[in-house]
């Protein structure tokens, strides 16, 4: 396979995740934000950090913008900020289009569908009914998804779209729960245990949380659960683990003896599962996931070298501040 067609199967798969986490953790604020238990700022000013554009919305709009849930819906859904959903779609269908003849059919016309969708029919959705534009977005990546697993050979190309997706999920993961974490200090204990509740929803991992843990949430457990669940498919370690399966059949001996991606996913791998528990339990969970943060970015930057022919192309938002 060329690497120009690996680095739009890579990047395509990293753009679908992009915008389903995206979609996901601004429905679950804004849902925060009706209920009326926390400030304008303290709901959305952790959906622009998430996602690393605090500085690009405080430029642009101001201050007092982080108190404005329209200002901010409005930046990450449309505007081309690098989390944004529209330029994440958008280039999620260039990349498709770029390669028509290596994915499914099925797979080509799920991405445009959605792409045509958000230029189309998808802005009436956003202004009439704002959840249910961001629950169309994630059921239509979801769709796209389920396209590639069932209508591709799980060969490179697959493997390289997989690759993509769970890498950002993995980062994505590591720096929700990381913004949320340091939201929720201090506040109510009631009001606490809500927006815990909210952040598995913003992963899409309260059902399976509730079914381990029997309906008791805490901050300790819910983190561990987020980082260190292999069975759930979003815990920063399945993510980790899937990319090295991944990468390690995409690679050749040869290119392994030489590139530093491999050996460096499973040294991360390896490290969150020896410092995960002490970092919970002795209050470093900010390091450890700003490592994971840095270190899944640092991977795809290394993949982009050995593997697609270039440095990485768009650059992932840079690591939440303390």
């Amino acid at each position: 396979m060329i690497s120009r067609v690996a680095d739009s199967l890579f990047w395509l798969g990293r753009y679908l995740e992009r915008a389903e986490s995206t979609a996901r953790v601004l429905s679950v604020t804004r849902n925060l934000s009706l209920d009326g238990e926390l400030a304008p700022r303290q709901a959305w000013f952790p959906a622009v950090v998430v996602f690393g554009e605090q500085e690009r919305f405080r430029a642009k709009a101001g201050d007092a913008a982080f108190e404005d849930g329209e200002a901010v819906q409005q930046h990450l859904t449309w505007e081309d900020g690098a989390a944004s959903i529209a330029l994440a779609v958008r280039a999620a269908r260039e990349n498709t289009r770029a390669i028509r003849d290596v994915v499914s059919l099925e797979t080509w016309e799920s991405v445009n569908a959605l792409h045509l969708w958000m230029a189309g029919e998808g802005r009436a959705t956003y202004a009439q009914d704002r959840h249910g534009f961001y629950r169309s977005v994630r059921d239509a990546v979801q769709r796209t998804v389920g396209a590639v697993h069932g209508t591709m050979s799980h060969d490179d190309a697959f493997d390289f779209i997989l690759l993509g997706l769970v890498l950002e999920r993995a980062g994505q993961t590591a720096r929700t729960l990381d913004v949320h974490h340091h939201a929720l200090t201090g506040v109510h204990r009631v009001v606490e245990t809500a927006l815990w509740l909210a952040l598995l929803r913003a992963c899409s991992g309260f059902e399976a949380y509730m079914k381990r843990f029997q309906g008791q949430a805490s901050a300790a457990t819910v983190a561990r659960f987020l980082v260190l669940d292999a069975r759930f498919p979003r815990s920063v370690i399945h993510c980790l683990d899937d990319a090295m399966e991944r990468l390690a059949r995409i690679r050749s001996p040869a290119a392994d003896a030489r590139g530093q991606s491999l050996p460096r996913l499973r040294a991360l791998a390896a490290w969150v599962l020896d410092e995960a528990e002490p970092a919970v339990d002795g209050g470093a969970l900010h390091d450890l996931l700003t490592h994971v943060v840095d270190e899944t970015h640092a991977v795809c930057a290394d993949i982009g070298r050995e593997l697609l022919g270039d440095a990485d192309p768009a650059p992932a938002p840079a690591s939440v501040p303390q």
